[in-house]
């Protein structure tokens, strides 16, 4: 971690941490839920070796970013301008962006909406899907039903995911890492750890174990960043997806016109849920460049398959040169 150059740099909410690595063109790394700059631990040095300056940054209300007390500062419009605030701190003015889980809508929107700043956009995990239909909320809802809830409507109550994590944050994350995990997550026919029963905790359903991917000393990062800022800032983002849907209501239906790339986790639900989305792709990204989804792979991808998501990451990246 040595080698790792650490900055704050003012954004509207504040200010954004960050940490990078090399010189070169400017890609911009954005992680998910509940990770931090961390989660591309294995991406920065792979891309800095390949001549990009690459940069991760801990998103609003994560690690030692800025961790407003509104839960409407949250909102993704708000997100897209911390990245183009780094990206003028950093004195550039253009970048490609890649995000992953929640970053991938924070990296897909950015480049939905500051074309000018972000020219090319990689989504892992997460693929990307036009704003349309009804309200998240609504169809959230829809998605439990009877005995159980979804866990995005779950996370929806300020207070009410956070009483259930914040005793234990070290047990819930190593629980939530090993469900979405290709090597340690649920068989067919065990509970689905993306729902939970009424009246119950998500990490009733969380498996036993550890993936591969994760060791002591790096869920040690993880919890520590957690253990230290609360959960209420990283449970924002899932707060404010109504609040997306109206402000993005101008671009309903729109696609991405940059070159773009997906790596998704043929064991990820996100992958498999939104297949229609990745089938859509001809319509929805005309600049794609590449799709891969990546056998025995789970949600984190970048982490149980760091030197395959970081050749594919190069080659395309390249390609953009």
């Amino acid at each position: 971690m040595a080698s790792y150059r650490h900055r704050l740099v003012p954004t509207p909410a504040g200010r954004t941490h960050l940490v990078e690595q090399g010189s070169g063109p400017l890609v911009l790394l954005l992680h998910g839920f509940p990770e931090s700059w961390y989660s591309w631990r294995h991406q920065l040095p792979a891309l800095a070796a390949a001549g990009y300056r690459a940069v991760a940054i801990d998103v609003r209300g994560y690690g030692r970013s800025s961790r407003p007390d509104d839960v409407d500062a949250y909102r993704m419009l708000e997100l897209v301008e911390d990245n183009v605030a780094v990206v003028r701190a950093l004195g550039e003015e253009t970048a490609v962006v890649i995000g992953h889980d929640w970053g991938a809508n924070i990296a897909a929107t950015s480049a939905l909406v500051r074309p000018e700043v972000f020219r090319a956009v990689g989504l892992l995990s997460v693929p990307y899907a036009p704003r349309g239909g009804p309200r998240p909320s609504e169809i959230f809802a829809r998605m439990g039903g009877g005995e159980e809830e979804f866990y995005v409507s779950y996370f929806q109550e300020p207070g009410r995911a956070e009483a259930e994590i914040e005793p234990d944050v070290r047990g819930w994350l190593a629980g939530i890492y090993a469900a979405l995990s290709a090597d340690t997550m649920p068989g067919a026919g065990a509970p689905d750890p993306h729902f939970l029963t009424r009246g119950g905790r998500l990490r009733d359903r969380f498996p036993e174990g550890r993936p591969e991917w994760l060791g002591e000393g790096e869920l040690d990062v993880y919890a520590g960043e957690f253990e230290r800022t609360g959960m209420r800032g990283a449970l924002s983002r899932y707060r404010n997806m109504d609040r997306d849907w109206e402000d993005l209501a101008p671009y309903d239906g729109a696609p991405i016109t940059q070159p773009s790339l997906f790596i998704g986790g043929g064991r990820d639900a996100s992958t498999v849920w939104l297949a229609e989305a990745i089938d859509a792709y001809p319509k929805t990204l005309p600049g794609l460049v590449g799709s891969h989804v990546l056998p025995e792979t789970g949600h984190w991808v970048q982490q149980e398959r760091a030197d395959v998501v970081n050749g594919l990451l190069v080659e395309w990246l390249r390609g953009l040169s």
